[in-house]
């Protein structure tokens, strides 16, 4: 399964970069109290820092709404995953355990400032592009709606697009099922390509702590 980034977004974003962590016999469950514990611990703490901060003061979460814009979606209406999550911890709506690979997406999404997806391997057929959506495309999201992707950074396949940093479709999501996965970091465009690695290996270290199998990883850049 070869991944891609289109010509069109490499001339929109000559800095566009992602990290790519492939799982293999993984198992996903309940989370274990540890990541329960970090995951509330870690939104309580957010929750005070955000007190006499706006959440368009966090540089990663301002990064990526200027990456929307300029790709022609507006961020006040299409908020990525990462500043969502941000918005409820801000209204003190913490996040529950899910489950034990949404539970780490979450926390490193938060942790870093970016959104986050993984994504069940074998409900993806062919190869992966990201690039960006086209008129009249659309999918319905986690979010239990239809969601319009133009103009938005998506992932697709030969069926058509299944993920973006907005919200991912219901097609791709991971269950407790899941034994092959793969995970997208959508990485800040300003950071050093030494800074991607560190960042997408201590997600992969975690995830396969909790889960177990193996994984390898990859920086792609325009």
């Amino acid at each position: 399964m070869e991944i891609s980034i289109s010509p069109h977004l490499c001339s929109l974003f000559p800095q566009f970069k992602i990290g790519i962590i492939r799982y293999h016999d993984i198992t996903v469950g309940k989370s274990p109290q540890m990541i329960k514990g970090r995951l509330q611990l870690f939104q309580e703490s957010l929750f005070f820092d955000m007190e006499d901060k706006n959440v368009t003061d966090f540089e990663g979460i301002k990064e990526w709404r200027q990456i929307f814009k300029k790709a022609g979606k507006d961020p006040n209406r299409y908020r990525h995953s990462a500043e969502a999550l941000y918005r409820r911890i801000k209204k003190q709506n913490y996040l529950q355990s899910v489950n034990s690979s949404t539970d780490i997406n979450n926390f490193f999404s938060m942790k870093y400032e970016i959104p986050i997806g993984i994504y069940d391997k074998t409900r993806i057929e062919g190869n992966i592009v990201i690039r960006t959506g086209e008129e009249n495309e659309a999918y319905i999201g986690l979010n239990g709606r239809s969601n319009s992707l133009h103009n938005l950074i998506l992932l697709s396949d030969e069926k058509g697009a299944f993920g973006s940093p907005f919200v991912d479709s219901e097609r791709t999501a991971m269950n407790g099922e899941t034994k092959e996965a793969i995970q997208v970091v959508f990485l800040r465009h300003s950071i050093t390509m030494d800074e991607a690695k560190e960042m997408t290996e201590s997600l992969m270290k975690m995830f396969l702590q909790v889960h177990g199998g193996t994984a390898e990883i990859e920086i792609r850049e325009c």
